[in-house]
């Protein structure tokens, strides 16, 4: 399997990471590159993914109401909730499958990125790229790319903290009802979620050369780029509070829309 990898994967990732570096001689720009090239060729695939995410998190109110009119039901709970998610045309697995087809190809660009910053094992290389003999971890002059770096840290968890933000619903209203209770639990956790991946992204980020906290940076601002887009394209804006007319508000334990 990890010679599979290899020669799917990482081969080619790193063969196009030391072609270009031979044509640009900035690693910092050759991540960028490789960055904007990847978010390209997964754009669909994160699209998808964004807007099932997007999705689930609209549903929360919906189906929060659904556990407090059916609490002692769990069948009839599993049964309206995949009503709900047939009704909105919602497959809650959708934004799973993305990321999991994702995951393989992010994993071998750490490695690539990790082992072209450390200047190590160049006989991967196909015979028609040109061995650099060394990769200079230094990008536009001044900016050390083999360290690590405070600065980038923070930057990443700010992009981090954008994307989350995005995606978290509000608080409900006070005067939303009984089922606001379930609703701001659900807002709560994902007021903490907002803040704690930021967190331990600076860091990891911290800890890791800065080339790959750049990556992590550049990656991260892309994917909360294409949210924004893929936001207005299909018209899903900041999620309606649990108040508004559009949720379901719960009334002495029943649903009424």
């Amino acid at each position: 399997m990890s010679h599979l990898f290899q020669i799917i994967l990482y081969q080619p990732i790193f063969n196009a990471f030391v072609a270009l570096y031979n044509l640009i001689p900035d690693v910092g720009i050759v991540i960028l590159i490789i960055t904007v090239l990847i978010k390209l060729i997964l754009y669909p695939l994160t699209a998808s993914s964004i807007k099932s995410q997007k999705a689930l998190t609209d549903l929360q109110p919906k189906l929060e109401a659904l556990k407090v009119k059916f609490k002692d039901d769990k069948q009839a709970i599993a049964q309206e909730t995949m009503k709900i998610y047939k009704e909105n045309k919602v497959n809650p697995f959708a934004s799973c499958l993305p990321l999991l087809i994702q995951l393989p190809i992010l994993i071998a660009l750490y490695y690539v990125l990790r082992q072209g910053l450390a200047s190590k094992s160049f006989e991967l290389l196909y015979s028609f790229v040109k061995n650099p003999g060394t990769i200079k971890t230094i990008s536009l002059g001044f900016i050390e790319l083999g360290k690590t770096s405070i600065i980038l840290a923070v930057l990443a968890g700010g992009a981090q903290f954008w994307q989350t933000r995005m995606m978290t619903r509000r608080q409900p209203p006070k005067n939303a009802g009984p089922g606001a209770k379930d609703e701001s639990m659900m807002a709560s956790m994902n007021k903490q979620m907002l803040y704690f991946m930021p967190f331990m992204t600076v860091i990891i980020g911290f800890q890791l050369p800065a080339g790959l906290t750049l990556y992590w940076f550049l990656s991260t601002l892309l994917t909360a780029l294409q949210q924004l887009v893929v936001f207005k394209k299909h018209g899903l804006g900041q999620p309606p509070t649990s108040g508004s007319s559009s949720d379901s508000k719960i009334i002495e334990g029943e649903i009424v829309k």
